[in-house]
Formats: C-alpha cells, sequence, structure tokens
C-alpha cells in the first residue's frame, strides 16, 4: 500500500514537470477570436481528470473497508447485525456523495 501512495504522488508531481506556458501568438489568437476560452483549457481538463481519478479511487478504498469491517463485525457477531447494517449504509451513501461532488465540480472545471 506504502509504495502504491508513494508512486501516486510522484506521478502527480511529475505532471507539473510537463507544463509550459502558451506561446505569445497562440494567447494572442485565443484572446482576439474569442475571449472566453482561456489558454489553459487542456491543463484544467487534465487536472479534471487527476481529480476525478483520485476521488473515485479513495472512494472505492473506502467503500471497500467499510463493507469488509462491517461483515467482519457481523462473521464475529451475528446478532449485531442489525445494528452494523444502517451505520454501514449511510457510510458508504456519505462516501459516495463524496465522489459526485469531486465529479460536479470538475465538470464544472472542464
Amino acid at each position: 500500500m506504502k509504495k502504491m501512495i508513494v508512486a501516486m504522488v510522484a506521478m502527480l508531481a511529475s505532471v507539473s514537470a510537463f507544463a509550459q506556458e502558451a506561446a505569445p501568438a497562440a494567447v494572442e489568437a485565443t484572446t482576439t477570436a474569442t475571449a472566453a476560452v482561456p489558454a489553459d483549457r487542456g491543463l484544467v481538463a487534465i487536472a479534471a481528470a487527476i481529480a476525478i481519478a483520485l476521488s473515485v479511487f479513495g472512494g472505492a478504498m473506502a467503500q471497500g473497508k467499510t463493507a469488509a469491517t462491517a461483515l467482519d463485525g457481523i462473521a464475529r457477531n451475528p446478532a449485531a447485525s442489525g445494528k452494523l447494517l444502517i451505520p454501514m449504509i449511510l457510510g458508504l451513501a456519505l462516501i459516495e456523495s463524496l465522489v459526485i461532488y469531486a465529479l460536479i465540480i470538475a465538470l464544472r472545471l472542464a
């Protein structure tokens, strides 16, 4: 797990190395043709894709851990299944809502 986290951090750190400023002619062309289109639209799309990927990855990991822990608790004490089911479903819904918020923000940016 630590290797995967280190690899993801290294990947995110290296993305900024590929960013470069637009050429002056391209900036002038975008400002004269359409003032509403920013010159760094591609970078915003990449940032939105990374945000979605990270939120989906985090949400999937959290939902898997939540379900595994709840099932482990039910396996140890079957009488507690009624007490574990409602908080587990509520937690899963809240985790999923965070992923949906990230999707909305990323779509709003792009």
